[in-house]
């Protein structure tokens, strides 16, 4: 891959906004992309936590395995988001996996010491940094208490509110939520069934509370939906 295409993917990064034009060039000459096909693992766990990641294309699932070996999905992540950010806060191994969910998946990797090193140059790259992490604990925080205390409604129900708070684009009183996730994702993101998130969306519709296309839903009222 060229350095003009490195330099093209990382500008998309808004981690990257305040480098100057000589400061990306020169990461990008140090980042590495990745092409990978859809079920390749781009880290296992326990593996070393040696580089930091960032989604070019393609869709990528963050998990882990519990003691019986289920699979238990903790995100699914899109392009523009960074993921494997703890090795700059002392992580040494993996604790989750990481695979690709789709063919033609471009990622690209910075190692630990580069990514100090412009850290260091730049620390306002740091503070975005420190709270993407702040903000990856928060969720992670929001959804284990919602496993603990809330039903699976509920929790189908807040994950769509999530989603139109994070990715959503209002439309007036409306929100707009574009995805690619299957039913079987997010049951999977909310410990619930397959089922459960047809029967919980389609109530949903029927109601007038949201509207359902292919790959995006249109939340009607999100405070009525809270």
């Amino acid at each position: 891959m060229s350095t003009e295409t490195k330099l093209w993917h990382l500008e998309n990064f808004n981690l990257f906004k305040t480098l100057s034009i000589l400061e990306k060039i020169k990461m990008s000459t140090k980042a590495q992309h990745t092409k990978m096909k859809k079920n390749e693992y781009i880290y296992f766990p326990e593996d070393p936590s040696s580089s930091i990641f960032f989604l070019k294309k393609g869709r990528v699932k963050i998990g882990s395995y519990s003691d019986s070996g289920k699979e238990i999905i903790k995100a699914i992540l899109n392009p523009g988001e960074v993921f494997g950010e703890l090795s700059l806060v002392g992580q040494e191994k993996r604790n989750d996996f990481a695979i690709a969910l789709d063919n033609n998946l471009v990622v690209c990797s910075l190692g630990m010491k580069d990514m100090e090193e412009m850290i260091e140059k730049n620390p306002l790259i740091g503070i975005k940094v420190t709270k993407l992490i702040g903000f990856k604990l928060q969720k992670i925080e929001r959804r284990f208490e919602s496993l603990v205390f809330k039903d699976a409604r509920t929790r189908i129900v807040d994950f769509i509110v999530d989603l139109g708070q994070e990715k959503g684009k209002a439309i007036g009183k409306e929100i707009l939520v574009k995805h690619n996730l299957t039913h079987l994702d997010m049951a999977n993101l909310t410990a619930t069934s397959r089922q459960t998130v047809t029967t919980v969306l389609n109530e949903l519709k029927e109601k007038n509370m949201i509207h359902l296309e292919r790959n995006k839903f249109l939340i009607r009222d999100i405070d009525s939906l809270k």
